[in-house]
């Protein structure tokens, strides 16, 4: 009985490192292909050339991801999630709704400044990549618009800001934020992101109804 249990430990054991090696090729291989799909872009990436960065070999690639579009999908995703921690973490240091609708912004801002590559992923990959990553697209779209109105929501039913269309507004402050990150990729302005906040954050919180003493006593990005 002893001896059956050790066995049943053992292969439990081995089982585990199997998973553990496994989920640490798949992130190896992920890795690697966020960084060749930044460098080459997402249509000139071969399969071939993420297995060589991922150190592994094709058909290793293929046992984790049986298309290049996997790859991509999961690194939207994966990339999405990410992003909305960070965005999660900044709005729970706040109390005040208009300032968590500010953090929000701040740190999805902050963070395309700070990461292009991650931003490149996002706003032009994509849509390099075809009509087959659309709901992919319009999920991460939605899914932020839908944060930001979530704040907005907290902020009227607080009387901080006047009753409006925050499902709207939420869209709207993300094409906003979304255009000016594309033309900073695209088109190289301004140099440095972090100019266009200041301005666009004033922009935006006056298009939801907030007093210009609030907007000049949260203050511009820290």
């Amino acid at each position: 009985m002893g001896d059956e249990k050790r066995g049943g430990a053992q292969a439990e054991k081995r089982g585990g490192a199997r998973a553990e090696k496994s989920r640490t090729r798949r992130e190896q291989i992920l890795d690697a292909a966020f960084n060749t799909f930044a460098r080459r872009g997402y249509r000139d990436t071969a399969m071939d050339e993420i297995a060589a960065a991922a150190e592994t070999s094709k058909g290793g690639v293929y046992f984790h991801f049986a298309t290049k579009e996997a790859i991509f999908r999961e690194l939207m995703r994966s990339t999405a999630d990410r992003l909305a921690a960070k965005v999660d973490r900044a709005v729970a240091a706040e109390t005040d709704p208009i300032a968590k609708a500010d953090a929000a912004l701040r740190t999805v801002f902050a963070t395309f400044a700070g990461h292009r590559t991650m931003a490149r992923l996002l706003f032009l990959d994509a849509l390099g990549a075809g009509r087959a990553f659309n709901d992919e697209t319009n999920a991460l779209h939605e899914r932020f618009a839908r944060m930001i109105a979530g704040y907005l929501d907290e902020a009227v039913a607080e009387g901080a800001i006047p009753p409006l269309d925050t499902r709207l507004t939420g869209v709207a402050w993300f094409g906003a934020l979304n255009e000016v990150v594309a033309r900073w990729l695209m088109a190289g302005e301004p140099a440095r992101l972090e100019e266009t906040y200041p301005p666009l954050r004033a922009l935006l919180l006056r298009s939801a109804g907030v007093p210009e003493a609030r907007i000049a006593a949260t203050g511009p990005a820290r």
